[in-house]
């Protein structure tokens, strides 16, 4: 906990803002601009002396909650309030705006990689964006079927999926997805959509129950993707996962080595347009 910072950073917010910024009357003239120390006390939920030790460099580290509050209270935008909880020691909430909104500049990013199947994915397995080789590659994430969106949904719900990979995969590919479930599900307390998509996936029978009893975490990682096309056969993968706006999307790109003959069936693939 940086006090000195901390402090500071609390005097400095405190002062930009007006009454009239956080629904109070103006009042009495003020001697100094910004709101008085009671005033963010009382519309945070705190008494003046806990709060007037903070800026005063003395106080106890703050709580979460109370960091909450007064990032509210001091209309703090998300960096503000994520640097405030550094300030005081504490890891900041992760962020969880609209899962189906796509940044432009990463659409961008995936029409440009025109010969590379590349997708954009949640953390909780949603397929938010694909560009058309990432369709051919994988299946078109639009198309028809309850799981087609969600990569837990269609490989539990839609076994028939699973025919992409190797038999000899379908463990570990299995163990993984529910391992990133595990990861951002505790990531998200409290989560609509985290919980609604966990009630389903345990709705499909015991296999998905019996990977969730295991309670094994891990996050996406780069590696290697076999996948078996209907229509151009076996593809050997590298898949780059890089996070896109923290760990909320996921950008996937999965690439061959040069020369292989992965590369030029991904070549092939790219002139037919084949999707499954």
């Amino acid at each position: 906990m940086d006090r000195d910072a901390l402090a500071d950073f609390l005097g400095r917010a405190r002062a930009r803002l007006t009454p009239a910024d956080v629904g109070l009357p103006p009042g009495t003239r003020r001697r100094t601009p910004g709101l008085r120390r009671e005033e963010v006390a009382q519309l945070a939920g705190l008494s003046v002396d806990y709060y007037a030790r903070l800026e005063q460099r003395r106080g106890p580290q703050p709580s979460p909650q109370l960091l909450a509050a007064l990032a509210r209270t001091l209309r703090l935008s998300e960096d503000e309030r994520d640097h405030l909880f550094h300030l005081a020691g504490h890891e900041p909430p992760r962020r969880h705006g609209p899962l189906s909104h796509v940044r432009p500049g990463l659409l961008l990013i995936l029409d440009r990689l025109h010969d590379t199947p590349a997708q954009v994915v949640s953390d909780l397995g949603d397929v938010l964006a694909q560009n058309a080789m990432g369709a051919a590659v994988f299946g078109d994430a639009g198309g028809p079927g309850p799981g087609r969106r969600n990569l837990l949904l269609r490989w539990f719900a839609e076994p028939a999926g699973r025919a992409l990979f190797p038999p000899e995969d379908h463990e570990a590919l299995a163990r993984a997805h529910v391992a990133g479930l595990r990861a951002a599900h505790a990531a998200r307390p409290g989560d609509r959509r985290a919980a609604e998509l966990l009630a389903e996936l345990l709705a499909t029978g015991e296999e998905f129950a019996a990977y969730w009893e295991r309670h094994e975490v891990a996050l996406r990682r780069s590696g290697r993707k076999r996948v078996l096309h209907p229509v151009v056969g076996e593809l050997e993968l590298e898949c780059e996962v890089l996070a896109a706006g923290g760990q909320d999307q996921l950008l996937l790109v999965h690439t061959a080595a040069a020369g292989s003959e992965t590369a030029s069936r991904l070549e092939l693939l790219r002139v037919v347009g084949a999707g499954v």
